[in-house]
């Protein structure tokens, strides 16, 4: 098992990859390690937070796919469209929500889990929500 260690101002989380249902979508992030990036609040999908990725996932294939992940679900939404012309994003719910943008619901490969400070993503929501971008970063603890 593959454990991320998620670091944002006070918060830090603990995720296992979910390496046998999203081999590809794994691979190409554990490439990205370790990720630094801005985590702003979502527009359309409920409480939630994303990152954008603009190209960067493009390529990597879905898997898993489901637009309506659970609490510390992360997913990641690659992008490559074409009709919808939008960047890839990864997705960090934090309460109920539905991934979606202008055009509808847009699906996501569950690619990472959770598994340790879950009960502060919804405090870590609502800071993201209210404060605007926090930085975050993604490393591998194994």
């Amino acid at each position: 098992m593959t454990r991320i260690k998620i670091t944002s101002g006070k918060f830090t989380f603990i995720g296992k990859l979910e390496e046998e249902q999203c081999p590809k979508t794994c691979e190409w992030f554990l490439n990205l390690l370790p990720y630094q990036e801005t985590m702003i609040h979502v527009s359309w999908s409920g409480q939630a937070s994303f990152i954008r990725l603009q190209d960067l996932g493009h390529g990597v294939p879905f898997e898993c796919a489901t637009s309506r992940p659970s609490k510390g679900e992360v997913l990641m939404y690659p992008g490559n469209i074409p009709t919808l012309q939008m960047g890839g994003e990864i997705f960090l719910p934090w309460g109920g929500n539905v991934f979606a943008c202008p055009n509808g619901n847009l699906v996501g490969n569950h690619f990472m889990t959770i598994i340790e400070g879950n009960e502060h993503l919804g405090e870590f929501g609502r800071t993201v929500h209210l404060q605007g971008g926090q930085e975050i970063v993604f490393e591998k603890l194994d």
